[in-house]
């Protein structure tokens, strides 16, 4: 039985790895976000990330797609007490930046595309300089208190406002930030590990990772000279041209081949081991690409394994 990593401050377990929902409506058509969705759930999982932004950027798009495509799969299936939903405000074309009245509209627009009446994880994208995070907080506050975000969280911040949030949020008696959503994995680890994770030890958040597979470089379908047929390339060209990308992907290799699983198994596994990590992210556009996720939640590397994977990606 997957093990499900406590998550006290919204009092549930979650599921080891969450499924991110980037993909829904972008590169995965509604009819396969519902199938990764069904195999997701079916195997255990029930930790869902989305934002209100996903997916703008497609051509077509207009924001909101990943949400309206989880709110209808989540009536459909009837099964909203089963799942835990986080979603994101800051970066929709029409709700951008953290101002006050911002949030609030985002809230209410993200509640009505997900089909439900409160979100359980709600997230600051994007850091809004211009607004103090007095104000942020506030505002955040207020939709705990109206019974429509049961916790808050933040992602893509640096550790002066995530220090200056928190110390508002105790001083004031307001919601705090209870978790971090940062970019963290094998290729990218000094800035979280040096700045955000002695924050996370010191304040007890828990912390789910973004582009856990470093945009599907770590998942081992990517290789030198060979051609990059992704709407990731930009992404995933910064690493395949560098020394130690070579040496993380041949270190992966070779754990993945002696215990038989997936590399991208294994680079999942790497961030479960390390300290303060509660769930990192990880998104499917395909049933294909479920399995290594989920095997993640019940592999356990071992000690020399860790050492190796840590040594090849410094």
């Amino acid at each position: 039985m997957t093990r499900l990593r406590t998550y006290s401050s919204l009092g549930v377990n979650v599921f080891p790895v969450s499924l991110g929902g980037n993909v829904f409506g972008w590169s995965a058509s509604p009819a396969e976000s519902f199938r990764v969705l069904d195999a997701y759930t079916a195997a255990g999982g029930n930790f869902i990330d989305t934002a209100d932004s996903y997916s703008a950027w497609a051509p077509g798009n207009e924001g909101g797609e990943s949400e309206r495509i989880i709110g209808d799969w989540l009536a459909s299936r009837r099964n909203r007490a089963d799942v835990v939903i986080a979603t994101k405000v800051s970066a929709h074309p029409q709700h951008r930046g953290l101002a006050p009245a911002t949030i609030a509209a985002a809230a209410e627009d993200s509640l009505r595309r997900l089909r439900t009446d409160h979100i359980d994880l709600y997230y600051t994208h994007f850091d809004d300089l211009s607004v103090p995070v007095e104000d942020i907080i506030a505002a955040l506050d207020r939709l705990v208190t109206q019974g429509k975000v049961r916790a808050i969280a933040a992602s893509n911040i640096t550790p002066e406002r995530l220090e200056a949030s928190l110390a508002f949020s105790a001083r004031e008696g307001c919601a705090r930030y209870v978790a971090l959503q940062p970019h963290y994995n094998l290729m990218e680890r000094e800035f979280y590990e040096t700045s955000l994770r002695p924050i996370a030890l010191r304040h007890d958040l828990a912390v789910f990772p973004y582009f856990s597979l470093a945009a599907g470089f770590l998942t081992g379908k990517y290789r030198p000279g060979e051609p990059i047929d992704s709407v990731r390339e930009p992404r995933v060209t910064k690493y395949l041209g560098t020394e130690r990308g070579h040496r993380v992907l041949a270190t992966i290799d070779q754990i993945a081949a002696t215990r038989a699983t997936y590399p991208a198994t294994i680079a999942l596994a790497w961030l479960l081991a390390q300290p303060s990590i509660t769930a990192p992210l990880a998104s499917a556009r395909t049933l294909a690409q479920l399995p290594p996720i989920l095997a993640a939640a019940d592999f356990d590397l071992k000690d020399d394994e860790l050492t190796a994977l840590s040594e090849a990606s410094t």
